[in-house]
C-alpha cells in the first residue's frame, strides 16, 4: 500500500531568487507544487545528488554567501 502524502510541517524558508526560480521550474515540470517538490527532493536526497560534486558546490556556495547577503 503506498504511503499517504501528508504535509505535516510548515516552516519559513528564505531562498535566493535563483533557487526559487529553479524550484518553481522543477515543480512545474514535475507537475507538483513547490512544497511537494521540496518534499520529493529531500525524501530522495541521496539519489538526486552527486555526492562527489555536492561538497564542492557547497564550498562554493558558502564562499559566496556573505556577498549575496549584502
Amino acid at each position: 500500500m503506498p504511503k499517504r502524502f501528508r504535509l505535516t510541517r510548515r516552516f519559513p524558508v528564505a531562498m535566493t531568487e535563483d533557487g526559487y526560480r529553479k524550484l518553481k521550474a522543477f515543480a512545474a515540470e514535475a507537475g507538483l507544487d513547490e512544497g511537494e517538490a521540496l518534499s520529493f527532493l529531500f525524501e530522495n536526497f541521496d539519489s538526486v545528488t552527486d555526492k562527489e560534486a555536492l561538497g564542492h558546490r557547497l564550498r562554493l556556495f558558502n564562499a559566496d554567501l556573505d556577498a549575496r547577503k549584502r
